[in-house]
């Protein structure tokens, strides 16, 4: 238990970004479902994040989505923040909601639209400027349904020329991140589909540009630790999107469907030193949840999500490197996935209880919130207005 309790002395390392849209209304492209407690404006959003990081100690700030986050004064809302006990991280644009964007955004063919689409851009870097965030995150809907619709090619050319003079606004300190996804809402083709288009557009920006992999935007099969892996040995890989999937892009609690691809992924973001601090220096990979709780109450879902990530992540750091290098130098297969499976079989949940009520936080987070009546708090609360969701 000693080797134990010293490989998870890094844990403390760990700071998981929640999103302001977690706490919101979701639900599938058929309805989306009200629930009662749901906040009816970014500050209780804010309220809610806070709440998961006093009982779990693990989400520090909270990612912002523009327009559904915005307010007049974003230097009170930093302020505001703080006082309940949190930061405010990526700013998200949205180019994916407006009549406007129905042929695409920064890859329109239409001038003007791309116009508002860049300058939509520019208002969320003027506010991570009022905000300190560091990473302005990118997602395009940009696509095609039907062979020959558009020209795939210039699309790729206008996509490089807007994203260049976006690139161009940033700060000194500041960051662009831009996710890919496979398919959808574009069902031909995705103006950025893979972790090789969005490195190829973020190398030709400069090095202030970055990828960023949502864990469920991936073809079934996909070896996504490979992908990690691979950005990370190439310097790009500046922020991840944790959900998880059956079928698609089914923005579930990361872990739920497969933990164990979950701990394949944490084990090489340690190994390629993408984890907390190496050598002294932060590692510049963002840790971030990208989910909607259609079913599940969100605040809980939110709290589940961070302890999965929590727990992956002590488990790959329990993994002995020593021996599996040895085994692989030795080509010894099965040892070397033993070492693994080692790893990840251990019950780190005693030390995890532990380790939290070493710091003063509840053992249980789920049961502490459950008992806090919060829940019942804000359900009580938070009646009339318009409750916050996709759109909204």
């Amino acid at each position: 238990m000693n080797h134990v309790k010293t490989a998870l002395g890094r844990l403390g390392e760990l700071a998981i970004e929640v999103p302001s849209w977690a706490y919101g209304n979701s639900g599938t492209r058929f309805r989306v479902f009200g629930t009662p407690g749901t906040p009816r404006t970014v500050q209780e959003k804010l309220a809610d994040a806070a709440k998961v990081h006093e009982l779990t100690g693990l989400a520090p700030t909270v990612a912002l989505h523009i327009p559904w986050d915005k307010v007049d004064d974003y230097a009170a809302l930093k302020d505001h923040a703080a006082e309940l006990g949190v930061g405010l991280g990526t700013i998200n644009s949205n180019t994916f909601q407006d009549d406007e964007y129905r042929f695409g955004s920064l890859t329109s063919s239409n001038e003007a639209v791309r116009r508002r689409a860049i300058d939509h851009h520019f208002e969320c870097i003027d506010i991570m400027h009022a905000t300190g965030s560091r990473d302005l995150k990118i997602w395009l809907a940009d696509g095609t349904n039907y062979p020959g619709q558009d020209d795939m090619r210039g699309r790729q050319d206008r996509l490089a020329e807007s994203l260049q003079e976006i690139y161009a606004r940033l700060g000194e300190d500041q960051r662009l991140v831009l996710e890919y996804k496979f398919f959808e809402p574009a069902f031909y083709h995705t103006d950025v589909p893979d972790w090789g288009t969005s490195y190829a557009q973020t190398l030709a920006m400069g090095e202030k540009a970055f990828v960023c992999l949502d864990t469920g935007h991936h073809a079934p099969g996909t070896n996504i630790e490979f992908i990690v892996m691979q950005l990370l040995r190439l310097g790009k890989l500046g922020s991840f999107d944790f959900n998880s999937r059956f079928y698609a892009d089914d923005d579930l609690i990361v872990g739920a469907a497969d933990p164990f691809q979950l701990f394949r992924i944490m084990h090489e973001v340690i190994r390629g030193g993408g984890f907390g601090k190496s050598s002294g220096k932060e590692s510049g990979v963002a840790l971030m949840l990208d989910q909607c709780h259609n079913l599940e109450e969100k605040i809980p879902g939110q709290i589940r999500s961070v302890l999965n990530v929590q727990e992956m992540t002590a488990r790959a750091l329990l993994i002995d490197t020593a021996a599996l290098s040895e085994a692989q130098r030795a080509g010894d297969v099965l040892a070397a996935n033993a070492v693994f499976n080692d790893a990840f079989y251990t019950d780190v949940r005693p030390v995890l209880a532990e380790w939290r009520e070493s710091r003063g936080l509840p053992a249980d987070p789920m049961a502490a919130f459950r008992a806090s009546g919060y829940q019942k708090q804000i359900n009580e609360d938070r009646v009339g207005g318009q409750q916050a969701g996709w759109g909204a």
